[in-house]
């Protein structure tokens, strides 16, 4: 049904008749524009390339430097999965900070009013655009793997799951989210980068030091530290881990994230 607003000015001027019956951007389409804007900046495109360059660099070194009889896929994916790490919540961060950092959020907001469907779009393409990403640098470990074994004459050794590839794939995404996060909740670039930086190894160092210093806080870590509940999904942890990551993901992810949209929902975008 349509509804229109009319406004008159002076007398005898025709009313303005606004058509409010448009439907809204569908979110998918919100998603491919997000999806283009991470690769047309150069910053965007480079940090995109960068991701299956060191993915090569790190499959090679693997090949070039671990003694034949520890060739295996499972060292591949750890030798990548210390770039994606840094790489990819970087990604999610500049994903946000670039609508107040090149000044494009006043265009954005202004044509799609919902700020919450765009922080959306954003999450889902972030979300989307890493986790292929990891798939794609596994990938090139797994050549590796074949290559490495073939000119090493080592044994080729498959000792990573397909529950294992799930598992390293939603580690990232989570470390993922944190850059997402705080970008989203600070929206300047060069904080954000650095407050991820603090984040993983400031206060994994705090926190570390004051668990071997205080056997109580020891038993508390797992529940109010993200990052050493991410860290421990790694290996085959118990059924308790997914206990302690959810929830201080609750404290260290859900609860920033929702201070910062609400803030991204109530300030003036200039």
């Amino acid at each position: 049904m349509s509804t229109t607003a009319g406004t008159v000015g002076a007398a005898g001027t025709p009313a303005i008749t606004i058509d409010r019956s448009a439907p809204p951007v569908p979110m998918s389409r919100l998603v491919k524009v997000e999806a283009r804007k991470m690769f047309d900046t150069r910053s965007g495109f480079w940090l995109m390339v960068s991701i299956g360059v060191l993915a090569l660099v790190a499959t090679i070194a693997v090949i070039a430097f671990i003694d034949g009889a520890d060739l295996n896929y499972g060292a591949f994916a750890t030798a990548i999965g210390v770039p994606m790490a840094v790489l990819l919540p970087v990604m999610a961060i500049l994903s946000v900070t670039s609508e107040w950092s090149q000044r494009t959020g006043l265009t954005t907001f202004t044509l799609v009013p919902h700020r919450g469907r765009i922080i959306g779009a954003k999450a889902i393409t972030s979300v989307v655009v890493g986790a292929v990403s990891m798939l794609l640098a596994l990938a090139i470990g797994a050549l590796g793997n074949v290559i490495g074994s073939l000119i090493r004459g080592a044994d080729m050794t498959w000792n990573v799951t397909v529950a294992d590839v799930a598992r390293i794939v939603l580690i990232n995404v989570l470390g993922l989210m944190i850059g997402f996060m705080l970008g989203v909740l600070i929206r300047n670039s060069p904080a954000a980068i650095v407050g991820y930086f603090v984040y993983s190894f400031v206060v994994p160092t705090i926190f570390g030091a004051l668990a071997g210093a205080q056997d109580w806080f020891a038993d508390l870590q797992p529940w109010v530290d993200f990052n050493y509940s991410l860290n421990r999904m790694y290996e085959n942890a118990p059924a308790e881990s997914w206990a302690t990551l959810a929830v201080s993901g609750v404290i260290w992810l859900v609860i920033p994230l929702a201070i910062g949209v609400r803030a991204i929902m109530r300030s003036e975008v200039k």
